[in-house]
């Protein structure tokens, strides 16, 4: 078969499995549904590879193939298409395989839940709007993509729609996504005014002619692409939770845990930085917009590390952990080592969806407890649970050894982004230098709440054949996966009390085990195609890098001091961690049990959930209830239907009851009128 139909194929099978899983799942039943679904996104993620393997090791050249028209309105012109390059290869691998071991995982994990065909739908939905979103060839397939991921996203989110946290949480991500998706489409509009087209080959080669146009306004020049670009990456702030528009990910672990995996570890919340990438002929001539995405990423990798550190729920530690790794490749975006973001996304799926699955093994091996303060000693109970999640801890942490240039996947991926901020820096200075700093520093945050979590969970003594408050927290867990228990007889205040831990069947191991080869491998084995020598032959012109832009090779030749300081501070960060929660252990407890500033600063993350409650939330909230009880109650209502309206109506129903239909009354009506006519003319004539 030709690379066009293998790719066309791939496109498609998730949503074939939707259809029949989400029309028929209760007729065919639930291990037809899922049957369906996992070999479909068996065979796309096969094809993935295959065309990955092409692409890397075959010579296969880029193309792009039009099924059929879209939106044609005048000049804007936009057919369903499906376009390969080296951006598209990555994401297909990276989208297909994790879907694929999730769809696998959820066979166990969602093994007593009653609406697995529905799951299972919603799943492979969400992988279909997926690739159509890293296939496409202009921004309104693209745009299309963006929103079925979000679409996908709220119905998985609030997949147990009985529980209220679930439904809350389904609907603020829905919110925020959408003030991103606002600016997101603003941009697209100003691309359509300044190009006069949204196909992205017709737009890239007119960007550098277009660079230096622009408009006075309030006293000031705005550059219409730095304009287009800020536009646009605010659609990626709000898809790829960045600082402002991060509130949305920790809520969003009330779905299962399989959806966290998929949703918001490995796939969508990395659409903003593929987007990033994908445009990069239009970033780099936008440096105001560049600026932007550096400093936002750099204080997103800091802002969501610090709130790590003070987190009990097992999956908001990987939440917050996500937001944080986000930062690192945006910040990586913004200095111009776009190389460097992707081969970040790329690794990073790996061991993060690992992680995710590793939590959601030790969940289901605990009756479904979040709450690492009540787990302790389960390495003995779940061996492989956590010997995967120990290579997962040492992959995000980047553990290598920079001499030997050896290491597990994050130490490539992370290293070379670090590494490239200090060349930015040297060569440009400004932010890239800030980007460094936070970049080394939240590395060493990094080690310590990744160590902290795995302490906490294997290590130190059971607490959980303890009571739910034996050991003096008087806060609740979160309890995101306490639906599932719920629903199948678990006792909400203890579970895992009166059972020891297990591990997790089989067919949760397997893709588990095989994240962790991925975990290990992915940076070791691709390092030369993504960020290496062979980057240009690999890449072959899907980044785009200006002229001035060298950072990349300047990365390689960084000082030594620079290539040993990730390694330094992740080794401070485990120590650190080592000695509070293993050395003295119930240090940690104590720190939280006094509620000190900073640990109450960290631990309600920052106050932006307050923050936003009592300014967007509060005031869109009275300016409904002005608009409504003023404007519509009182004003329009009152002046219409219970106004001029209800008094016309009076006054017909009190004329109406002088029609009586006897004639004496009429006779005397028509007396009364007499008796009026004369004393009016007797007065007229005196």
């Amino acid at each position: 078969m030709t690379p066009q139909s293998l790719i066309t194929i791939l496109v498609f099978a998730p949503l074939v499995g939707a259809i029949v899983a989400g029309l028929f799942g209760r007729r065919i039943g639930n291990v037809a549904s899922q049957s369906v679904t996992t070999g479909l996104l068996l065979l796309a993620a096969a094809l993935s590879w295959t065309l990955f393997a092409k692409w890397t090791w075959g010579g296969l050249e880029p193309f792009t193939i039009q099924l059929l028209p879209f939106i044609n309105i005048g000049d804007f012109q936009s057919n369903w298409s499906i376009r390969l390059d080296g951006l598209s290869a990555v994401m297909l691998v990276v989208v297909t395989s994790v879907s694929c071991l999730v769809h696998v995982y959820s066979w166990g994990y969602m093994a007593e839940d009653d609406s697995k065909p529905r799951f299972f739908a919603y799943l492979s939905l969400f992988t279909f709007a997926m690739l159509a979103l890293v296939t496409a060839a202009d921004f309104m397939q693209l745009f299309f993509g963006w929103e079925g991921v979000g679409l996908a996203s709220y119905l998985l989110i609030g997949f147990w729609f009985k529980k209220p946290s679930a439904n809350a949480a389904s609907i603020k991500a829905f919110v925020v996504n959408r003030v991103g998706d606002f600016g997101f489409a603003l941009g697209i509009m100003t691309v359509f005014w300044m190009f006069g087209s949204i196909q992205f080959a017709e737009v890239f080669p007119k960007v550098a002619a277009m660079a230096g146009e622009g408009w006075w306004f309030a006293g000031s020049y705005w550059h219409a692409v730095d304009l287009a670009c800020a536009l646009l990456f605010v659609g990626a702030m709000g898809k790829s939770a960045q600082f402002f528009l991060h509130t949305w990910l920790p809520d969003a672990m009330e779905g299962p845990t399989p959806v966290s995996a998929l949703i918001h570890a490995a796939t969508m919340v990395t659409a903003g930085v593929y987007m990033v990438c994908l445009l990069s002929p239009m970033f780099e001539y936008a440096p105001v917009a560049k600026n932007i995405i550096t400093v936002i990423g750099a204080v997103t990798a800091l802002f969501a590390a610090t709130v790590g550190l003070s987190q009990n729920d097992i999956k908001r530690v990987i939440a917050y952990s996500t937001c944080s790794q986000l930062g690192y490749m945006f910040f990586a975006a913004g200095v111009g080592a776009y190389q460097a973001a992707m081969f970040h996304l790329f690794t990073h799926a790996f061991f993060k969806a690992l992680l995710f699955l590793g939590a959601g093994s030790v969940i289901h091996g605990m009756h479904h407890e979040q709450d690492m303060r009540k787990m302790g000693a389960l390495w003995k109970y779940l061996p492989v649970t956590y010997a995967v999640m120990t290579i997962g801890t040492l992959a995000i942490t980047g553990f290598g050894l920079p001499n030997l240039h050896l290491g597990f996947a994050g130490f490539y991926s992370k290293d070379t982004i670090i590494e490239s901020a200090f060349a930015a820096g040297q060569a440009y200075g400004g932010v890239a230098y800030f980007a460094f700093v936070v970049g080394v520093f939240a590395a060493g945050l990094t080690a310590f709440y990744s160590w902290r979590l795995t302490f906490m969970t294997f290590h130190g003594s059971a607490k959980w054949g303890q009571g739910a408050h034996a050991a003096g927290h008087d806060d609740h867990a979160h309890g995101d996966d306490h639906a599932h228990a719920d629903a199948h007889g678990h006792d909400d205040h203890g579970h895992g009390h009166d059972h020891k831990p297990h591990e997790s069947p089989w067919v949760m191991l397997v893709p588990l085990l095989l994240l962790a080869f991925g975990a290990v491998a992915a940076g070791f084995v691709f390092v030369d195609q993504f960020v290496g020598e062979g980057w240009k032959e690999f890449w072959r012109g899907a980044i785009f890098n200006g002229a001035g832009n060298h950072v990349l090779e300047h990365a390689h030749h960084s000082p030594t001091w620079v290539k040993w300081a990730p390694l330094v501070v992740s080794a401070l960060g485990f120590v650190g961690a080592f000695y509070v929660y293993i050395m003295r252990e119930g240090l940690g407890a104590a720190i939280a049990a006094r509620k000190g500033p900073l640990w109450t600063f960290l631990y309600n993350k920052w106050f932006f959930d307050e923050l936003y409650e009592a300014t967007f939330v509060r005031g869109t909230k009275f300016l409904g209830d002005l608009f409504w009880k003023g404007g519509d109650q009182k004003i329009i209502d009152g002046l219409g239907p219970n106004g001029v309206a209800a008094t016309s109506y009076a006054v017909g129903r009190g004329a109406g009851r002088l029609q009586s239909g006897y004639v004496y009354h009429y006779a005397f009506v028509m007396l009364l009128g007499v008796a009026g006519l004369l004393s009016y003319a007797l007065w007229a004539w005196a």
